[in-house]
């Protein structure tokens, strides 16, 4: 059987069409507009271009994989988003082509070929005899038309005259403007969009950069052209340094976008609130354009960006620019407290050993944050648990945003860095510098996590009288060392042995397994073995027994040091009382910190960044033209009201008979009641 090739053309013609009548439907154009709202809705909804690690902690891992199959967390980039912009502009464009021509024929036609038949069908007419010339009464018809502002034709038909009047037809404008507005805005919003950028990854061989290098030894294919037409890159530049290029993320990778000139940063200035939020902050800096070399100065702040050579820089937020910072690191195991000094800056990383346990283990510090001002609320409303402490200790951006209470407190500069196993492992921490006093004792907050997902676990580390941790840390190396440990025991039993029941060897044996199994395992290695209905039983004779004898264990090792004894009655026992029992708990926590090692925060040389946002954007003005277009055609179409009026003179007995009508694209109540007006009019005409 054979294909007849005219049956193929005339197929594919008719699939042709029926394609373009689709893409230029109505029906096609407002589903479409429909998904854009929604597309829309959830934009302004959910907050976009932020951390994946937040989305996944507010949806959870299954609908993270799910909604970022459709690119939600930047919907207006995402490529479905930007498939039906292009469909609406093609759909809308199509529909403007196939109307807007006919619609300006007909708002220059006045139609003047209606037959005086047709016009007794009209449902708004009316018929009159008056006892004038046919002239006379057209004359009169012309000018009342004219005072009504209404532009007419007149047709002769024999000895008849047909009259044919408009007023409105800008009217028709309305569907072209409005129409016109939807597909220069969206045109505008695709110029602005990453499409430009995207297409020349599709089409013109770009490849994102997916490995950690030098923007000097980014290739070609990594670049993009310095006349790139459309562009939203950032750019973070610390004091004192300057850059010329913006860094575009682009799916799993970046680009790099060179820019027209360079811009250095001579200052960065921040002021904050009261509650620690920052209250403004704006960049000095300087541009040089290095095909003139032509200089000048200029503020960047919030709302008030810096546009040359047709690219915009706004003041985007800042960053840490490389701070440097002094860290003294003490060992969590083995019988060693020798502290150890460490110098890193932030966003680099530095490897170490830890020894005190006797096998080396190799580390990876990552140094990821430095802030200056943390403020909170530290009214003594806080309970001794980690998961309270959670609740009342948080960074610069946390609890203490927007509050306004006496309380408030800088509680000083803290740390945040990550420390990498050898298996890969990895932990973040955040340590503050200075102690903070909570339930009346001064202790070091020390804070963990796994991921950013999860929010900080705090542990308190008792502080000592020279506002350190040094006097910690020599009892936890006291732990690690059994002859310690058995004369603190031997200690104990020899000031409890009367008051107990149970003999002075048994009591300080006792005492002294207590205190190494507490030391290895925490509470949890106490009662593990105990039968549930007997532990509460079990620590409120062990947990006494452990801080006596670990105030025992204070005191040897402040005897050892060269230390003055510690009062315990008085006002300093309250207080070295207190000393113990945080060193109890923090003791407690030990087991389960995840490093072997505790760095505190010694000094600091704070380098702050400014992160700008560089745009070209030359949809920006097409937008603009675009609302001007709607604002015109919206305005066409509700305020300009259309009228046609057709008037039929011809010869009659008495003088001449006049039939005329009216009509318009919306007979609304107050087309009737123009209508009235007209017929009243028109009768006073042909008296």
């Amino acid at each position: 059987m054979k294909i007849s090739p005219v049956k193929t053309a005339t197929s594919t013609r008719r699939l042709g069409a029926d394609v373009v009548e689709l893409l230029g439907s109505m029906r096609f154009a407002v589903s479409l507009l429909m998904f854009i709202c929604v597309a829309s809705l959830i934009g302004t909804v959910l907050q976009q271009n932020q951390a994946s690690n937040g989305y996944i902690d507010q949806f959870g891992p299954f609908w993270f994989a799910v909604f970022d199959k459709f690119s939600i967390w930047h919907i207006y980039n995402s490529w479905w988003f930007l498939l039906i912009m292009a469909f609406l502009v093609v759909s809308t464009s199509i529909c403007l082509l196939r109307n807007a021509p006919k619609m300006v024929r007909d708002m220059q036609s006045f139609r003047e070929y209606v037959r005086a038949s047709s016009l007794r069908s009209f449902h708004h007419r009316v018929e009159t005899v008056a006892p004038l010339a046919p002239a006379a009464s057209l004359a009169r018809v012309q000018e009342w038309l004219g005072k009504q502002g209404y532009k007419y034709k007149v047709r002769q038909d024999g000895d008849s005259v047909m009259l044919a009047a408009k007023k409105g037809s800008a009217n028709r404008l309305g569907y072209i403007f409005a129409h016109a507005a939807i597909v220069v805005i969206c045109v505008g919003g695709l110029l602005d969009s990453e499409l430009p950028v995207r297409l020349q990854v599709w089409l013109g061989g770009k490849q994102p950069i997916t490995e950690n290098m030098l923007i000097s030894q980014v290739p070609d294919t990594g670049r993009l052209s310095p006349r790139n037409p459309s562009f939203r890159a950032n750019m973070l530049v610390p004091e004192g340094a300057q850059s010329s290029s913006g860094i575009i993320a682009v799916d799993e990778g970046v680009l790099v976008q060179p820019l027209p000139f360079t811009l250095k940063l001579n200052k960065f200035i921040v002021d904050y609130y009261s509650t620690g939020m920052p209250s403004s902050f704006k960049s000095e800096v300087e541009i040089t354009d290095p095909e003139t070399g032509h200089k000048f100065s200029q503020t960047i702040e919030v709302n008030e960006p810096l546009r040359y050579k047709g690219v915009t820089v706004y003041q985007s937020s800042f960053d840490d620019g490389g701070s440097t910072v002094q860290l003294v690191g003490y060992p969590l195991a083995g019988a060693s407290a020798a502290p150890f000094d460490l110098k890193g800056t932030i966003g680099d990383s530095v490897d170490i050993t830890a020894t005190g346990s006797g096998q080396p283990i190799p580390l990876n510090i990552e140094f990821s944050g430095l802030r200056v001002i943390n403020v909170e609320n530290l009214s003594g409303d806080v309970e001794p648990q980690p998961k309270a402490v959670i609740d009342h200790v948080a960074a610069v951006t946390g609890s203490a945003a927007g509050a306004k209470n006496e309380h408030l407190q800088n509680v000083g500069p803290s740390v945040q860095y990550r420390i990498i196993g050898e298996d890969g492992q990895a932990h973040e921490f955040t340590n503050y510098m200075l102690p903070m006093v909570l339930d009346g004792s001064p202790v070091f907050l020390v804070g963990v996590r796994k991921s950013e997902a999860e929010p900080y676990r705090y542990i308190r580390i008792p502080a000592d009288a020279d506002s350190s941790v040094v006097e910690f840390m020599k009892l936890r190396a006291a732990l690690a060392q059994p002859a310690l440990v058995r004369e603190a025991a031997a200690r104990f039993a020899q000031k409890n042995a009367n008051a107990s029941s149970m003999p002075a060897p048994m009591l300080e044996k006792a005492a002294q397994g207590a205190l190494e199994t507490f030391y290895r395992q925490g509470f949890n290695g106490i009662i593990e073995k105990v039968p549930e209905a007997d532990r509460e039983k079990v620590l409120g004779f062990a947990v006494p027994m452990i801080q006596l004898t670990l105030t025992e264990l204070r005191d040897i090792v402040r005897e050892r040091s060269g230390l003055a004894a510690v009062k315990y009655d008085g006002p300093d026992g309250v207080k070295a009382e207190q000393w113990v029992q945080m060193s109890l708990l923090a003791l407690a926590n030990l087991p389960d910190y995840p490093a072997p090692v505790f760095l505190t925060l010694k000094s600091f040389d704070q380098l702050e960044a400014s992160v700008f946002q560089i745009a070209r954007s030359p949809g920006k003005n097409t937008v603009y033209l675009g609302s001007l277009f709607l604002v015109i055609g919206v305005f066409s179409m509700f305020y300009i009201r259309d009228r046609r009026i057709w008037v039929w003179i011809k010869p009659h007995a008495d003088g001449s008979e006049l039939l005329a009508a009216m009509t318009s694209q919306r007979r609304t109540l107050d087309f009737n009641h123009e209508f009235d007006r007209f017929k009243e009019a028109f009768k006073r005409l042909a008296t």
